[in-house]
């Protein structure tokens, strides 16, 4: 077997006819799943610390049984089962998109609750002085307050949201691990193309770590 690396195989013709599209998508689907996942994820959190049984008990049994099964199961199963339920079929990259922010709010959730509990309850007793209700206490008081504090998780999660992108590999659609496969079968390089894929997600990845560990520091000096 030959592993000399043809360097050829590295060029701008890669990027543009078989890695942009696929690029594209997972950005895309990071971005989806970060804002969808922190919206459900907020009111995932919310209903927990309701101290209402008849939400937080929901709740808890969809963070706690999301946060259990691999992300790639979920989305086989999504992708194999729903379409056997509603009786048509469903796009791979439709179903990489709700999948992902279903399975994305269970941990945004944890993250969300971890952030409100964070704030001294001196906080919400003074809101609640001033006459505000529980929603206008969130909104205003306690929610601004515990996104400053969690968004150096909140986006460290999301380095790893894009990580977890090349799982819809699994099911098929088109995403940035994909189009490096499909540009190493075209042209018998998979070896290259493998190593590049590697590259390209550890640059990306470092890169948004690094920023994230600045913004850390800055938020550290704010407080």
């Amino acid at each position: 077997m030959n592993l000399a690396l043809d360097f050829s195989f590295y060029n701008w013709d890669l990027i543009s006819n078989f890695v942009a599209k696929g690029l594209v998508f997972s950005l895309l689907l990071t971005l989806v799943a970060t804002l969808g996942g922190v919206f459900f994820g907020t009111l995932l959190a919310l209903m927990r610390l309701s101290g209402k049984r008849w939400l937080e008990l929901p709740a808890t049994v969809y963070v706690n049984g999301m946060r259990s099964i691999p992300l790639v199961m979920v989305i086989l199963w999504f992708f194999l089962l729903v379409p056997v339920l509603i009786g048509r079929p469903i796009g791979a990259e439709s179903s990489a998109v709700i999948t992902f922010v279903a399975f994305e709010a269970a941990y945004f959730s944890e993250i969300m609750r971890a952030g409100i509990q964070s704030i001294p309850r001196g906080q919400v007793f003074a809101g609640q002085a001033l006459g505000m209700t529980y929603g206008q206490n969130m909104k205003l008081v306690i929610l601004p307050q515990a996104f400053r504090n969690m968004l150096p998780v909140l986006l460290t999660q999301t380095i790893i949201l894009f990580q977890d992108t090349s799982l819809v590999y699994a099911i098929g659609a088109y995403d940035m691990l994909k189009g490096f496969e499909v540009a190493g079968k075209n042209f018998g390089r998979p070896i290259e193309a493998y190593l590049a894929a590697a590259v390209v997600y550890f640059v990306l990845c470092y890169a948004l770590s690094y920023a994230v560990k600045r913004l850390h520091q800055k938020i550290a000096i704010i407080r």
